[in-house]
């Protein structure tokens, strides 16, 4: 996944996530609290904090339909933040299938997610692995599920029940059962009559918008709308089910066979000699033959150049790497053979790790006592002030006295309050930066050993963790890989490794 991390020179747009329930606020874990907590840590990364986006008090179970995380994808999605840090992954969302969809909206829009609590930030080398290292389980719970559904799916189909989401257009479910809708039925009808008539598919859309007809949705008609609501053949009174599936990427659907599909009679919209005639006419549209597919990305392709400064291609009809410019050559199995030594040798030696984190766990326990007294002085003054305030309300302290003893712990409460949550920042900062050389000294060392087994996409993916170029000499490769901060900590910021090639037997 690549993350603004991998662009230094841009300064990372941070959004914040406010969820408390109730319970946590009257215990007086209160939504300023986490919010400057969360400001802490993004002004101790240099990062700029552009929104916050306040649910406090709204519920965990499902949160896709509220307005403010509606708000914050549009924000996400147009690149005006570009990261979201939250108390932990509890807070930002409780339903397991949302949090996975929106780890994944994240990575598709190159924004870092940061949970404080877990000590997960995947602008960090250790938060991005996270992600990567935690995609193949996630797709393993998604094809768990939905081998669950797809086996309750003929048996709910051929009793007639919904089989969940929408009505065709022009029905609607009541009871249980499909039925004509009122308003979108003769809309429908309208559709067929009309490419019977003109039989071009942007024309029927246009004179169904121009006459103020709009999907569902409300949206305009378009000829692939027109397209799919004609080929449906729900509307002449067969409602098909069971008769796709996934290909397993959620795009591609393909259909089933004939003997798997369960049709269930409606009534129908159209006749099905006007539905037969319409379908004809798409049929005949359709060129033979399929696409051909494109061939699969290379895990190195755009990374790797040439000494005379030309990108490196691989032919189809070579295993091998090649410059068109001056010819120079490396096999495919020889440059991941290489990358597998470089990152291997980059995940630092155990000593070094041990130091580090060593290091970091005094400074992550000297921050804890330090927020522990801090707590306990803001606890001893606040039962000094409820005592002065029990002393002015039984008239033992007049106005004036009162105020003078009250108003210093008044005010040294308020700093204390300000103090904890910067503290507690500073204690995230280290548990992450900790969690960073933990998880990369672990997980990157096994890439060695697992890198045989990986998908293409998996491959590209640790690629694009890691490296920035390599460069093909005449008897070396160099392999320039990113820093960040917890590795110039523990390398001395050490950048580029080199292997010769080829590789000695």
């Amino acid at each position: 996944m690549k993350t603004a991390a991998h662009r230094p020179d841009t300064q990372k747009h941070i959004g914040i996530w406010i969820r408390v329930s109730t319970d946590e606020q009257a215990q007086g874990d209160s939504p300023k609290h986490h919010e400057l907590r969360a400001r802490h840590y993004a002004e101790a990364k240099g990062w700029l904090v552009q929104e916050v986006y306040d649910l406090a008090g709204f519920s965990g179970k499902s949160i896709m339909e509220y307005p403010e995380t509606k708000r914050m994808m549009e924000d996400v999605r147009r690149g005006h933040v570009t990261g979201l840090i939250f108390s932990k992954l509890a807070r930002f969302a409780r339903n397991t299938i949302e949090l996975i969809m929106l780890s994944e909206f994240f990575q598709k829009h190159n924004a870092d997610l940061v949970s404080l609590q877990e000590a997960i930030d995947t602008s960090t080398p250790a938060g991005r692995m996270f992600f990567t290292i935690n995609a193949a389980q996630a797709q393993w719970e998604r094809e768990e599920i939905s081998s669950r559904v797809a086996a309750s799916i003929p048996i709910r189909a051929k009793l007639g029940k919904p089989m969940g989401g929408l009505a065709p257009f022009g029905y609607q479910w009541k009871e249980k059962k499909l039925v004509l809708h009122p308003d979108d039925a003769p809309v429908r009808k309208l559709l067929y009559e009309l490419f019977g008539e003109h039989k071009r598919m942007k024309t029927v859309a246009r004179l169904l918008n121009e006459r103020g007809f709009r999907t569902r949705g409300g949206g305009k008609f378009s000829d692939t709308t027109v397209a799919r609501l004609i080929s449906d053949p729900t509307a002449k009174g067969e409602h098909r089910l069971n008769y796709t599936h996934s290909e397993g990427d959620g795009k591609k659907w393909t259909f089933k066979p004939e003997h798997e599909w369960v049709i269930n009679r409606v009534e129908p919209i159209v006749t099905e000699e006007l539905w037969n005639r319409c379908n004809a006419v798409l049929e005949a549209r359709k060129t033979k033959g399929e696409r051909p597919l494109k061939r699969g990305k290379n895990p190195f392709s755009g990374f790797l150049k040439c000494h005379c400064g030309q990108k490196m291609y691989v032919p189809f009809n070579t295993p091998k790497w090649v410059c068109y410019s001056c010819r120079n050559k490396i096999p495919v199995v020889d440059l991941e053979g290489l990358f597998r030594e470089e990152l291997k040798a980059f995940m630092l030696a155990p000593e070094k790790v041990a130091s580090f984190l060593a290091s970091t766990q005094t400074d992550i326990e000297g921050k804890k006592n330090l927020l522990a007294g801090l707590r306990k002085e803001r606890d001893r003054i606040k039962f000094e002030a409820d005592k002065c305030f029990e002393l002015h309300q039984s008239g033992a302290l007049t106005v004036a006295q009162f105020k003078e003893r009250f108003q210093p712990l008044d005010s040294r409460k308020h700093e204390i309050e300000r103090e904890i949550p910067r503290v507690e920042a500073e204690i995230d900062s280290l548990n992450v930066e900790e969690v960073s050389c933990e998880q990369i000294a672990a997980e990157g060392r096994n890439f060695y050993d697992q890198w045989p087994t990986f998908t293409e996409e998996r491959k590209r993916a640790v690629v694009e963790l890691f490296v920035k170029e390599i460069v093909l000499a005449t008897d070396q490769v160099s392999f320039n890989l990113f820093t960040l901060p917890v590795f110039e900590m523990m390398t001395d910021g050490q950048r580029t490794l080199t292997g010769s090639w080829p590789r000695p037997a």
